[in-house]
């Protein structure tokens, strides 16, 4: 587990916000909103949302959508939360980047769905009361965050009994490798999970990504990732495993995203 100090926590909250309204000027395909025949597709019962890059949410996994109360958490970009108003759910999607939550509000305008957007933590969820949500999906997000079990916690507050949250990580191999030997083709070790930018950059290095724009990462461990929900109270009814886009190096050789549902059962 990473120990940051408030402060630190405080600046990477706000770079990664700044960073993650850069990527939407720059077309990342996390910041893409869905067109209108995604939109009818889910109207129509067909919904595919994604917390991994390439495989869609198992339909099994959803409880009944229509009326429910749904968190789409960290899930700015005009992606799921459009997806699920459109299939019935009464949607708030909150995440820290301003320019995220202009993408679902384009979406919802454009094709008359009502959903609300928040600019927050993904770590405090306190606006919320207890045991508010029928659903969370959480694609991959908590890489942008130092320490992801209070994500964890708070999530399995506001979830009613029975409810799930539904989440995409990487795989903490993925923060192992050298970037700059990875963009040339080499997987060559240099890091120790769990991982930090903010202690192997170089302070050269991080004032370029803080004056360019770049998000801070944090490689967490599978003992914080799907332990840490366990600790919760969280069990964990789903999982499957997905690769990067196609030509991926890492993807040639290992699957480098988890998604699992977990579930908030009642006390007995």
């Amino acid at each position: 587990m990473h120990d940051f100090r408030p402060k630190q926590k405080q600046r990477v909250l706000e770079h990664n916000k700044k960073a993650w309204d850069h990527q939407v000027d720059g077309g990342n395909p996390w910041t893409i909103p869905v067109n209108e025949e995604q939109v009818s597709e889910a109207r129509s019962g067909n919904l595919r949302i994604f917390l991994t890059p390439t495989i869609p949410v198992p339909q099994h996994w959803f409880p009944v959508l229509k009326e429910a109360r749904v968190l789409c958490l960290a899930s700015g970009g005009g992606q799921q939360g459009p997806l699920l108003a459109a299939a019935g759910a009464d949607v708030t999607v909150l995440d820290n980047s301003p320019k995220q939550l202009s993408r679902d509000q384009e979406v919802a305008e454009r094709e008359g769905l009502l959903l609300t957007t928040i600019q927050g933590d993904m770590r405090d969820l306190s606006l919320f009361e207890e045991e508010t949500f029928d659903l969370i999906v959480h694609p991959v997000s908590n890489v942008f965050v130092p320490d992801v079990r209070p994500v964890w916690k708070e999530a399995y507050r506001v979830l009613k009994n029975e409810a799930s949250l539904l989440s995409g990580f990487d795989n903490p191999v993925c923060h192992l490798f050298d970037e700059e030997e990875y963009e040339n083709g080499d997987l060559v070790v240099k890091n120790k999970i769990p991982h930090s930018d903010l202690k192997t950059l170089s302070q050269e290095e991080i004032a370029r990504r803080y004056k360019e724009g770049i998000a801070l990462e944090f490689g967490h461990t599978l003992d914080d990732q799907i332990g840490g929900q366990i600790a919760c109270g969280f069990v964990i009814t789903g999982f499957y495993e997905d690769r990067y886009k196609e030509g991926d190096l890492l993807s040639e050789y290992i699957a480098s995203f988890i998604a699992t549902k977990a579930t908030k059962k009642a006390s007995p």
